[in-house]
């Protein structure tokens, strides 16, 4: 095993990396998980030395009101805030740290005669509790036990302290391989997520977009569709049926293989055309519906629909659907000399709810296209 792997709990730091987003999410719940427990600590401690008991020293009682309301007030802090920078949990982590070894280092410090029992246990709490790298933890974890064992040293007779340095030896190499075995099975853990993720992204693009031509495919775009048009809206949207001219004589006198590679040259060009981003498709979803953004699908076939957003008017649309049916007609591939299209548009209203009737409207206006002399533009009226 090299340092590499050692560091970052049996994995190399790219893996490590990647399950970033879930270190953060268990070190975040983890202080917050700390500071209650610090304060239940303080509370037990305050009212045991009030009546005298487990030979807890009375003179603590001022200290375990501070670091009850330290930590108090940082968990008020964490929970009060929603959304925390990875700076501002690594500060919390930190100041937690802090706390803990400090309170522990205390307790001990207070009870010369004893050996010390709080911190050791500390110690190991602190181990199974957060992520960071093998290297950082198993260095505040020394340095906190040096500083433990210098107190010993200086504050309790020297019997007691060779009893603190067995214990801190002993319990700071359970910490090491505790911390080690236990946020390795974390990261595997996370590492499985992931993988999980990755395998539901993959299965969902499959179910939503179509295989050659990458757009959604009929059921996805008027689920889509649908949500689009329940929710209120008073933006103008249209929606636009595209079909192919002549798609059979393409696929009858080129091939098939000419006919994907037009449905494909189609489906890119209303792609640019209505610069629709399909980037990262299994976000895509989400991102069209709060950024209202334009989607575009394949109904079969050669045809094609999309729903466009965030254009001002009908002049706007009128433009950009010339623009494509111009950029089809200079197409130039092999024997495929120019590609043709009819195009009917359906312009949205404010208290159209049914996609399906909208699709029906444009889907009169596409005909009307076809019988007026194809490759061209007709707006449902």
């Amino acid at each position: 095993m090299n340092f590499e792997s050692l560091n970052y709990y049996g994995y190399s730091r790219e893996t490590y990396k990647n399950c970033k987003e879930l270190v953060f999410d268990t070190n975040k719940k983890h202080v917050n998980i700390l500071n209650i427990w610090l304060a239940i600590i303080c509370v037990f401690m305050f009212s045991v030395s009030y009546v005298s008991l487990f030979a807890v020293m009375t003179g603590n009682r001022l200290l375990y009101v501070v670091y009850f309301f330290a930590a108090l007030i940082m968990e008020l802090w964490m929970r009060l805030k929603k959304d925390h920078s990875e700076l501002e949990v690594r500060l919390a982590m930190l100041l937690n740290v802090l706390m803990i070894a400090s309170f522990g280092i205390y307790t001990s410090v207070m009870q010369p005669y004893m050996a010390a029992v709080i911190y050791p246990v500390m110690l190991v709490v602190l181990s199974l509790s957060y992520i960071e790298t093998f290297l950082v933890v198993s260095f505040v974890l020394v340095i906190s036990s040096a500083v433990l064992l210098y107190s010993s040293y200086v504050f309790k007779p020297m019997s007691i302290f060779y009893v603190d340095l067995y214990n801190i030896v002993i319990c700071l190499i359970l910490a090491f391989i505790l911390h080690y075995a236990f946020q390795h099975t974390r990261i595997s853990h996370f590492v499985i997520y992931y993988e999980n993720v990755d395998i539901q992204n993959d299965l969902e693009v499959k179910s939503s977009f179509d295989s050659l031509t990458s757009l959604l495919n009929r059921g996805r775009f008027f689920m889509m569709a649908r949500e689009i048009l329940k929710a209120p809206h008073d933006d103008y949207m249209a929606v636009c049926l595209f079909d192919l001219d002549g798609f059979k004589l393409i696929n009858d006198r080129l091939g098939h293989q000419m006919g994907d590679k037009a449905i494909q040259i189609m489906s890119k060009t209303l792609l640019d055309g209505f610069n629709i981003d399909f980037g990262e498709k299994w976000t895509f979803q989400n991102r069209a519906l709060k950024e209202e953004a334009s989607i575009a699908g394949r109904l079969g076939g050669d045809e094609y629909i999309v729903l466009l957003r965030g254009r001002l008017n009908r002049e706007i649309v009128r433009e950009e659907v010339q623009g494509i049916l111009d950029a089809l007609s200079a197409i130039r591939m092999g024997e495929l000399d120019g590609l043709h299209s009819s195009v009917g548009i359906y312009e949205v209203k404010e208290d159209d709810i049914d996609i399906d009737d909208a699709y029906m409207k444009a889907d009169r206006a596409l005909y009307k296209a076809k019988e007026a002399g194809k490759h061209q533009m007709v707006f449902f009226e």
